[in-house]
């Protein structure tokens, strides 16, 4: 069976009905990634298939909006990977990842606690041509770290102490996120900002479409 089918296979495990298929990211077009169909399933789910998606969240089903402003800004400014070791906090689909890689970073950890995450990344950066170590633990990576690359961790406020201790692990930290309005922690200042969407389309309000990017050096 191929990692492909093998996805597959966990998504109609949890949702019978949908699928996974392989697109070119419009904001992105450099990047091809494995993700649901953009017809997917929009009507009411079963109370069974309710409780198996609150059970198997299906973050990598996704490309957030944050994850493609932030592979695309990297795509764009590659002196920020270029030859650097880098790790993708948070992976879910591994589209940061890919990009950092696509864009010459020397390493590119991709780190996620799901391991249907860090295979749905390690197909897609096949997909893409390019080779990410997978990490299941921040702790358990070794060794200096020059850049952190985060999209869509802080939804939830919980993981806002990660913040400091990305700091302290990298010379370089870079977050994108929709999902905070106030951000306000320094030594992390905004250094951009665009519009975007998910893919697919889960039809968000405007708020959750302005993604902004932040460094911390």
């Amino acid at each position: 069976m191929s990692d492909a089918d093998s996805l597959q296979q966990h998504l109609q495990g949890i949702i019978p009905s949908a699928r996974l298929e392989l697109i070119s990211l419009p904001e992105c077009a450099a990047i091809r990634l494995l993700l649901l169909n953009a017809d997917y399933p929009q009507g009411d789910l079963g109370p069974l298939e309710v409780r198996r998606v609150m059970d198997n969240p299906l973050y990598w089903v996704f490309c957030w909006a944050s994850g493609q402003v932030l592979a695309d800004f990297l795509l764009q400014h590659p002196e920020l990977v270029v030859g650097k070791r880098v790790m993708d906090f948070g992976c879910g689909c591994g589209v940061v990842g890919v990009a950092a890689a696509l864009a010459g970073a020397r390493e590119v950890i991709a780190c996620d606690i799901d391991p249907l995450a860090l295979a749905a990344t390690a197909h897609n950066a096949s997909v893409n041509g390019v080779t990410l170590a997978l990490a299941d633990d921040f702790e358990a990576v070794e060794g200096p770290l020059d850049l952190i690359i985060v999209a869509d961790v802080l939804y939830d406020r919980d993981n806002f102490h990660w913040l400091p201790r990305f700091v302290q692990r990298a010379g370089q930290v870079l977050i994108a996120d929709s999902r905070v309005q106030d951000f306000d922690h320094p030594p992390y200042r905004q250094i951009d900002r665009r519009a975007s969407c998910t893919l697919p389309d889960l039809d968000e309000s405007a708020e959750f479409r302005d993604v902004r990017i932040y460094l911390a050096d």
